[in-house]
């Protein structure tokens, strides 16, 4: 079995084994999604999913609306996501960005080649290329994988991408194996081994699902390191 051939099997087994969520099946306001990004930074999808309602209810997710709202009153709806003052002050003046230059509308993400809307997304303060890969493969469904702190581990542990390299490394390494139509599948169900099998301490070879295509657990006397990756820089 080759390279490819090994990568092709990982996604067909991981697609067997965890389920999409119903939400991925549809694609999401491109401003709500950049929103939705913010607020899971340093967070779980719980208090993501809990700090997003609570903003929706109180104010309508615009930039109009949110370039304009109080911050002690987006401070006080997004409370529960945590780092509730920076990540308010953020939202706002993302907001109030998006109204002044692109007169309230992210409609480029749809019209602008993937590298030129990706590089004005980035041009946004506090928005890295994890967040504006999120924006560009959930909201206009482009061709990207974005890396999380999961993928970034899953990806490195299994082979699939060098064990020393940023971010541009290891998205560029995934890219090369899989097809753009496996891309939001290979985001999000690498997120979801790592979340149950592939943890950042002493990951649990038993009973994952892809152990038997795992080269991290054949080298394990070898190469211990891999069996405690911790977030790495740019890639939460």
């Amino acid at each position: 079995m080759n390279e490819q051939e090994r990568a092709n099997k990982i996604l067909e087994i991981l697609k067997k084994n965890y389920l999409l969520p119903i939400w991925a099946r549809s694609k999401r306001e491109v401003f709500e999604t950049l929103i939705r990004t913010v607020l899971s930074q340093a967070t779980n999808d719980l208090n993501r999913d809990r700090a997003f309602k609570n903003l929706s209810e109180k104010f309508e997710i615009t930039p109009k609306a949110l370039a304009v709202a109080d911050l002690r009153e987006i401070e006080s709806a997004i409370r529960v996501g945590g780092l509730f003052r920076s990540k308010s002050r953020k939202i706002r003046k993302l907001s109030k960005l998006v109204v002044d230059r692109f007169d309230g509308s992210l409609s480029f993400v749809f019209s602008k080649p993937l590298d030129e809307a990706r590089q004005l997304l980035m041009s946004f303060p506090g928005v890295g290329p994890k967040t504006a890969d999120v924006v560009l493969l959930f909201s206009a469904d482009k061709a990207v994988v974005p890396v999380d702190t999961h993928v970034n581990r899953v990806a490195r542990r299994l082979g699939l991408a060098p064990l020393k390299g940023g971010y541009e490394v290891i998205r560029g390494s995934l890219e090369s194996f899989y097809l753009p139509k496996d891309y939001l599948a290979v985001h999000l169900l690498f997120i979801s081994l790592g979340r149950t099998y592939c943890q950042a301490r002493n990951p649990k070879h038993e009973g994952c699902p892809v152990n038997f295509l795992c080269p991290t657990m054949k080298s394990q006397s070898r190469k211990p390191g891999l069996h405690n990756l911790h977030c790495s820089p740019g890639f939460a």
